[in-house]
C-alpha cells in the first residue's frame, strides 16, 4: 500500500512539470479570462446595489463579495496572452499595442479591489461606499480603452 502511494506520488511529481510546460489553447485562455470577469461582475453587483442604497446594506455579504472580488481581480490578466489577440472576443487591439497602459489598468483594478476588501472586512460602511466608486471607475476605465462596445 505504502509503495503504491509513493509510486503514485512520484508519477504525479514527474508529470506536473510536463503539464506546466504545455501551453493552454488561445480559445481556452479567452474563456478563462471571460469567466473571471463574469464572476467579478457577479460579486461586484450586490456591492454596487448596497453601496448605492438600492439594496439594504449587509456588511457580511459585502465582506464576502469584496474578498472574492479581491481575488478575482488578479485572475484574468494571464488570459490576455499574445496568442489570443486573433480569437474573437470584445478585446481591442490596444491590449497588445499598448501593453504598459493595459498593465497599468489591470494594476489599478487590483489595487482598488484590495482597498475595497480591506474596508469591507473592517465593516467600514463609509469606506466601502467610497471605495466602491473607485473600483467601478477602474473597471470602466479599462473597458473604455480595451473593450469593444457591447
Amino acid at each position: 500500500m505504502r509503495k503504491a502511494f509513493i509510486a503514485a506520488g512520484a508519477a504525479l511529481a514527474l508529470a506536473a512539470p510536463l503539464s506546466a510546460l504545455a501551453q493552454a489553447k488561445p480559445e481556452v485562455l479567452v474563456k478563462q479570462r471571460q469567466a473571471a470577469m463574469t464572476l467579478q461582475g457577479k460579486y461586484f453587483g450586490p456591492i454596487a446595489g448596497m453601496a448605492s442604497g438600492k439594496v439594504p446594506y449587509n456588511a457580511d455579504v459585502i465582506a464576502r463579495n469584496a474578498t472574492y472580488l479581491e481575488n478575482l481581480a488578479q485572475m484574468p490578466w494571464d488570459g490576455f496572452h499574445e496568442s489570443t489577440k486573433d480569437v474573437k472576443s470584445a478585446s481591442l487591439p490596444a491590449i497588445w499595442t499598448e501593453p504598459a497602459k493595459f498593465q497599468e489598468a489591470a494594476n489599478r483594478l487590483q489595487a482598488e479591489a484590495v482597498k475595497l476588501a480591506a474596508a469591507a472586512r473592517a465593516k467600514d460602511e463609509a469606506g466601502v461606499k467610497a471605495q466602491f466608486g473607485a473600483v467601478g471607475k477602474a473597471c470602466g476605465a479599462c473597458h473604455e480603452s480595451f473593450r469593444a462596445k457591447q
